[in-house]
């Protein structure tokens, strides 16, 4: 094979356009950035990266390093270069790594991180094999640069090293080696080794579990070895090991947790975290909560030490500031995703099997009983009053509120003498913590906490006027943890009490003069919105003055959390706010910041997203509005789907965002739900015609567009169908193409959408429909594969079960043949589902099937018994239906219903006979 050597002219272009990258000017960084990207088209571009790295040491080291990372963002070259340009990068990297200096060797290690990464080992094995000659050298450094190697690419890619090469594992032969350097008398040889091991216990790896005991009298030996680092490995080991393999440390678990409790004390914050990791991960798994229980008296309160602020913290966090005029960092500011809206049905508190679902502060559902975890954490809950990086204070945090869920007034008879403590403290730090401890505990507690809340809530709304912004934010995340008790209509006292001061207590933090202190209180607000709804209506006008006041004090960031809180309003009180009063207070200063904000500006996204909500709230109300957004929404659609199309026409283009294609389709969804057939004029008075650009999102490739589109059809159908059915030959054959009884988990919405669509359409076409009954087969030769399909995911059991009840209300001529094939999975789908126009709709359906064909639910008549009484308050016409039905059912064949009815269980007999008689 030839060897690669670089053309003079390329190598010196590349290498000028390297140096032009330090220039720091903004305008000169975006060509170089473009241009550098021009160059990936080179056939042998990463070779001449690697060139520069290793062959070029009159460079300045600050060149060559930014090459060696250049050659890192490009290593997927490798898969297609020719085999002479693979050949001389990976030689070249191995070269730079064994004999550069420090800032080079570092760059290189880099890479063959990447390379590895890239290639997979097992098409590399000359370089694991070299690796592993390094950790023999005589040079400690280039020993060290070695093994740093090996952790990163044990780090990152575990299961590709835990592979056979040529008949052999290089895992059986590196885990003892690594085994042995654990006891290396330089302790960053202990800490690579340490490190090495452990990534390759969540994988299960057989080369490591073959050395379970070793590795864990290893961990032992070294858990109190001097340095840090190492100890924060051996914390991180244990972690993985009670995640994996829990039965490997209960034999030992006394000594390991003492070791824990100890370590999460620990004056190494890095060392500390780890350890703290050890207790977040033991609560959240439910068949170790035995083994957890005895501990929690100790555990606890050592938590609860961890969550009081370090000193680098609050000087991160700068909190006494009045920073209301300070204008936000770009940077501050987190990228946001916009999804699309998806349709889903709220299910009943589940009565099944006598469980409860897990409720959230005061009662509201916060998991899917489907889960396959008791419990399952989202680091987000700690987001907001904690905008740092993932730390102990945050992980102790965590942790607090997966004990409060696994262990409930246990916790709090543990914590109550501390906690108070913390409360009542005349340190702040102290009051702090023990504030975000209440936080915490809210979920898990509740019951117990209940009747304490009548002392603690006053207390929080006082804490809204410490001093201390840092405590006053605090305070406005706990309150909000604990609204959905505060928003109980339980009394006019306990409005007046709890439910008034509150709000107030967070209006006022809105407006705020510490930017820190108005995000807490605006997210805050936002969650008591939503557990208030109607109750909120009383008080809509300073509500909304507050919030339009808010839009002129705060900047950039806080701003858009302001739109979440405004749409998340219009959500809560919903046609109340048609008032034109309130229309005339909120809409100038969104129409204001719609006017300011351009077609591709990111702030347009929440701004819009917002709008949507107002609009389907103000319904008609909106009218004066309306032109203008429509307008906007189907320009922006229609320049999407034209950059779109350039793309697919040129890959070379950047991808264009998506999010403002999704986020126009879900605002034309608001105004189809709040205006109705007054759309008529305006799709009439705009070009591009809004249904054929919609024709044609139906079939975008990327998901999230289809599934706002699918969304915005079951609107029209529902809001304005005259307008939409002349399109419906082209739209209903995207639909049932769309629907998959096992779709990929990027597709679930978009299906979920069309299932709901379908059978919104199907309501509006009527009766025996002609022109609709050509798509019932396919429609239901797809629809009951989805409800039978025992992996597809439970909304989308529930969206199709609910279009097949629409389509047979309808249609029931041709659905009824199939009612044995999926009466009692309709049923099962169905019956936890709260009470709503759409469940009675597809009820109608399903009784007007069985009125067509009786014999069809013989089979499934205990699921279909158990779905009737499962009905609170069905309307008269279902329950008329229902009564028909049993009625007929019991007269037709009384000994055989009698001897049926009496093998159910006793609650469905009893609901039967007290409801219908029967």
């Amino acid at each position: 094979m030839s060897i690669w050597t670089p053309q003079p002219a390329g190598l010196q272009e590349i290498l000028q356009t390297i140096r032009d990258s330090t220039d720091t000017q903004g305008n000169v960084q975006r060509a170089i950035t473009h241009k550098l990207n021009t160059f990936t088209r080179v056939p042998d571009y990463i070779a001449y990266l690697a060139y520069i790295l290793t062959a070029l040491p009159q460079e300045e080291d600050q060149i060559r390093t930014i090459a060696g990372y250049l050659l890192k963002n490009n290593a997927r070259l490798l898969l297609s270069v020719s085999p002479e340009v693979a050949e001389y990068a990976k030689s070249a990297v191995l070269q730079a790594f064994v004999s550069s200096p420090p800032l080079i060797r570092n760059a290189a290690g880099h890479d063959i991180v990447a390379f590895l990464g890239a290639l997979e080992p097992r098409n590399w094995p000359d370089c694991l094999q070299q690796l592993v000659n390094m950790l023999d050298s005589p040079d400690p450094a280039l020993q060290e640069a070695a093994f740093s190697v090996f952790e990163k690419a044990c780090e990152d890619f575990p299961r590709k090293m835990d592979v056979e090469i040529n008949g052999t594992r290089p895992l059986d032969y590196m885990i003892p080696k690594f085994l042995v350097l654990s006891e290396h008398p330089m302790p960053k040889m202990r800490s690579h080794a340490v490190a090495c091991l452990s990534y390759f216990v969540p994988i299960n790896s057989q080369s490591l579990f073959a050395h379970i005991d070793a590795f864990i009298a290893c961990l032992f030996k070294r858990a109190s070895d001097e340095d840090p680092s190492v100890r924060r490995h051996v914390c991180q080991a244990l972690v993985l090991l009670l995640a994996a393999r829990p039965e490997k440390l209960m034999p030992e678990m006394s000594n390991v947790a003492e070791y824990m409790l100890y370590s999460t004390k620990d004056k190494n914050e890095s060392v500390a975290l780890e350890a703290c990791e050890f207790w977040l991960t033991f609560a959240e798994d439910p068949d170790l909560a035995a083994f957890l229980h005895p501990l929690l008296g100790r555990v606890a309160p050592v938590l609860l030490d961890c969550m009081i602020y370090g000193e680098d913290d609050l000087l991160w966090l700068d909190g006494d500031t009045e920073d209301t005029n300070v204008p936000d960092k770009e940077t501050d500011i987190k990228p946001r995703h916009y999804g699309g809206k998806t349709h889903g049905l709220d299910r009943d508190q589940a009565e099944a099997n006598g469980q409860e679902r897990k409720r959230g502060a005061y009662g509201e559902e916060t998991l899917d009983d489907e889960d396959e975890d008791d419990y399952d954490l989202d680091d987000d809950d700690f987001a907001d009053e904690m905008s740092t990086e993932w730390n102990l204070r945050k992980c102790a945090a965590a942790a607090l509120d997966v004990l409060a869920v696994r262990f409930g007034s246990e916790l709090l008879n543990v914590l109550l003498g501390p906690l108070k403590n913390k409360l009542w403290s005349a340190e702040w730090l102290e009051r702090e913590s023990g504030i975000l401890a209440l936080g915490a505990m809210a979920e898990g507690c509740i019951d117990a906490i209940e009747p304490h809340l009548t002392t603690l809530v006053p207390y929080l709304i006082n804490t809204l006027n410490d001093p201390k912004p840092l405590v006053r934010s605090i305070a406005c995340w706990t309150l909000g943890r604990y609204a959905s008790w505060c928003t109980q209509p339980i009394s006019e006292q306990h409005k007046n009490s709890y439910f008034v001061p509150t709000m107030e207590g967070l209006l006022r933090m809105v407006l705020d003069d510490n930017k820190r202190v108005q995000e807490a209180g605006c997210s805050a607000f936002a969650t008591l919105e939503e557990d208030a709804g109607p109750e909120l209506v009383p008080y809509l006008e300073p509500v909304l003055r507050n919030l339009v006041f808010a839009f002129e004090k705060y900047q950039h960031k806080n701003t858009l959390i302001l739109y979440d809180a405004v749409g998340t309003l219009a959500d809560a009180v919903g046609r109340a706010l048609q008032n034109s009063a309130y229309v005339e207070i909120l809409m100038p200063p969104l129409t204001s910041r719609w006017a300011k904000l351009s077609d591709n500006d990111d702030d347009l996204i929440p701004l819009l997203e917002c709008i949507a909500s107002v609009t389907i709230a103000m319904g008609p109300a909106f009218s004066p509005y309306a032109l203008p957004v429509f307008q906007r929404c189907v320009n922006i659609i229609h320049q999407s789907l034209l950059q779109y199309q350039a793309y697919q026409q040129n890959p070379d283009l950047d991808e264009p965002d998506k999010s403002f294609l999704v986020v126009s389709l879900d605002l034309l969804s608001g105004l189809a739900q709040g205006m109705g057939m007054h759309l008529e004029s305006l799709i009439g008075q705009t070009s591009p015609n809004l249904l054929q650009l919609l024709t044609v999102c139906l079939k975008h490739p990327q998901a999230p567009v289809r599934q706002s589109a699918y969304a915005l059809v079951g609107d029209l159908a529902m809001g304005c169908f005259q307008l939409l059915r002349p399109h419906l030959p082209a739209i209903m054959a995207e639909l049932i193409e769309q629907l998959d009884p096992e779709p990929k988990v990027e597709f679930i919405s978009a299906c979920n959408n069309a299932a709901w669509s379908v059978g919104e359409v199907a309501l509006r076409y009527g009766r025996d429909d002609l022109e609709f009954q050509q798509w019932v087969n396919p429609l239901i030769a797809r629809l009951i594969p989805i409800l039978l399909h025992p992996k597809a995911p439970r909304s989308l059991h529930e969206n199709a079960a609910v279009s097949i009840g629409r389509i047979g209300l309808m249609h029931p001529n041709v659905v009824a043949p199939h009612l044995p094939e999926f009466a009692q999975a309709w049923c099962l789908a169905l019956y936890e589902i709260r009470d709503n126009e759409e469940k009675d709709s597809a009820f109608r359906g399903l009784c007007t099937l069985v009125q067509t064909n009786p014999a069809g639910i013989a089979k499934s008549l205990l699921w279909f018994c158990n779905a009737i009484i499962r009905w609170h308050q069905p309307s008269a016409e279902l329950n008329s239906m229902f009564q028909q039905l049993l009625s007929g059912f019991k007269h037709h064949d009384e000994a055989g219903w009698a001897a049926q009815v009496s093998s159910f269980p006793p609650v469905i007999q009893e609901r039967l006979a007290t409801r219908y008689g029967v």
